[in-house]
């Protein structure tokens, strides 16, 4: 059957829209997929990271997050490695922010001054250092449910990541 007349060109437009599409989007994701590789020293690296160890007195390791997280993501063309450490505390976000700047200046760390006011956001060598505090709405998009023991007091996040494949570097 042939088509109707007037829809021979429309259709032979959409059909190599609908191909280029696909080669672009098949040799992006082989990209995304490869751009990983090779980061696994820098991945172990991240997460051997001081700062990422230091605590205010009394905050503990809260359960499910015994482990540094650790690992690397890749994004329209920039590759990225990161690794954070949770943490729950019974104190105030106010201790745990004096701890910190306390701790990352110690480690020669310096405030990001693009930093958002209220952020607490640190960097060094192009490595960004943020202090994120856990609220029960983003504990529980991160599918981690009802959890008292971090949204009691400051249950909170020490999270870095720099970007490795180009001159970019990573921001607050």
């Amino acid at each position: 059957m042939r088509p109707a007349a007037g829809t021979a060109r429309p259709m032979s437009l959409l059909l190599s829209a609908v191909v280029a599409a696909g080669t672009l989007t098949g040799c992006a994701l082989q990209e995304l997929a490869r751009d990983c590789e090779g980061t696994d020293d820098r991945v172990k690296e991240m997460a051997g990271l001081g700062i990422l160890g230091s605590r205010p007195a009394g905050a503990t390791v809260p359960r499910g997050f015994e482990e540094v997280g650790a690992g690397c993501w890749a994004d329209s063309g920039d590759v990225s490695v990161y690794a954070s450490r949770t943490y729950a505390f019974p104190g105030t976000p106010a201790e745990v922010t004096a701890h910190y700047r306390t701790a990352a200046a110690r480690d020669g760390w310096r405030p990001e001054p693009e930093a958002a006011s209220g952020d607490l956001c640190f960097v060094k060598e192009g490595t960004v250092l943020r202090i994120v505090f856990l609220t029960a709405e983003s504990l529980a998009e991160d599918g981690h449910g009802n959890r008292p023991d971090l949204t009691t007091g400051a249950g909170y996040s020490v999270e870095a990541d720099t970007v490795v494949n180009s001159g970019a570097e990573a921001g607050c």
